[in-house]
């Protein structure tokens, strides 16, 4: 019993407690603003559903945390391919719940959903950062670059053909983000930026089609459908106005709780908060998040090794990307593609995976030196 309590002992000295606060502060607060919007549909499911993976969250960062994450450099094709495998099911028996239009989900027993290019990040992110600590100062070589564009390129692609053009977009965000913390020169930037802006009307002619381009559309001309594709927005703009500085109170949002803001308890949580907790709940909100980015690049920065550093710039590049385009859709800034805001959209994949990132960083965290391995040796 006391070897127990010692090890208990050793891992909150250990441990990073100020990110694993931040992570659960954000996470309840996201519980109850799921609470909240989703009053009106009459039952809690999806609040208890929150709450119950934000506690299965933390007891998973508590047993990743506890392998050292230079253990994964042997491990990342059992990684790879127990997190490749559920995606790549869902061009088979993968399903679209009610509200989206790609395949992206699997269906687990109890009515339970599973959505696999979530923890497909968290691979993504490992597997790449290996590969990246082995190219070293090699990586502006085209012979070792263009195999590491091959490998980012993979999972973006993997989840465009799937539908999920939301989360194509994150992994591409991760991946540029990891090249450039890699060492990866300028030129290869703008050859990227010149080669994306000649394509851009090909995009839009001849892969979009006709929603992706009206969504596209709204962003330029925000009244332009108000009863079509600009409906969620517009109605989000309302609500967010309706907030003022204070809100209008838990339970009591006039568009939140009649269900006038599609979504607005996943990926326009942050609707809901506007319109219940006003400006001021927004900005705990985006200070909480900005807090949990930070925390993340100031582990990489402390880092024993090349590889830690960049799975924290990858950790950071996901939630930094979910963060810009779920408020940019929320602010009719961006167009709507279903990107849900971390820690706090309703969502037990997305949440427990997040939780599972975390574990890594936090494994980073704890074994930056080598007084941490004493202590359990």
């Amino acid at each position: 019993m006391r070897a127990i309590w010692n090890s208990i002992a050793d891992y909150i000295r250990e441990c990073d407690k100020l990110l694993l606060f931040l992570c659960i502060a954000a996470s309840g607060y996201g519980c109850i603003a799921v609470w909240s919007a989703t009053n009106y549909i009459g039952s809690n499911r999806q609040f208890f559903t929150q709450v119950i993976t934000l506690l299965l969250g933390v007891v998973g960062v508590v047993f990743i945390s506890h392998f050292d994450y230079n253990h994964y450099k042997k491990l990342w094709p059992i990684i790879a391919l127990v997190c490749l495998i559920p995606v790549i099911l869902t061009f088979f028996i993968g399903f679209a719940p009610e509200g989206t239009d790609d395949k992206a989900w699997l269906r687990l027993p109890g009515g339970l959903t599973f959505q696999p290019a979530e923890l497909l990040k968290i691979a993504f992110i490992i597997t790449f950062s290996i590969h990246l600590e082995r190219v070293g100062e090699r990586i502006n070589n085209l012979k070792y670059l263009i195999p590491l564009v091959l490998h980012g390129a993979f999972p973006v692609l993997l989840v465009h053909f799937q539908g999920d053009d939301g989360t194509a977009m994150i992994f591409a965000a991760i991946m540029l983000l990891m090249l450039f913390a890699a060492g990866l020169k300028a030129r290869y930037f703008i050859i990227l930026i010149v080669a994306v802006l000649i394509a851009a009307p090909l995009i839009y002619f001849l892969v979009m089609n006709d929603d992706q381009q009206a969504r596209l559309q709204s962003i330029f001309d925000l009244e332009d459908d108000l009863q079509g594709s600009d409906w969620q927005q517009w109605r989000g703009r309302i609500a967010l106005a309706n907030g003022g500085w204070f809100g209008q109170g838990l339970f009591k949002g006039q568009l939140t709780q009649i269900g006038d803001v599609p979504e607005s308890y996943n990926d326009f949580i942050f609707v809901s908060i506007g319109e219940e907790l006003g400006v001021i709940g927004c900005l705990v909100c985006v200070a909480l998040l900005a807090v949990i980015c930070i925390r993340i690049l100031r582990i990489g920065a402390i880092a024993r090794e090349k590889r830690g550093k960049l799975m924290c710039v990858g950790m950071f590049a996901m939630l930094f990307s979910q963060i810009i385009i779920n408020l940019g859709m929320c602010l009719s800034i961006t167009p709507v593609i279903g990107v849900p805001l971390p820690f706090f959209s309703a969502g037990g994949t997305s949440l427990l995976c997040l939780f599972a990132g975390i574990g890594v960083i936090m494994s980073v965290y704890m074994h930056r030196n080598s007084r941490h391995m004493r202590l359990y040796d």
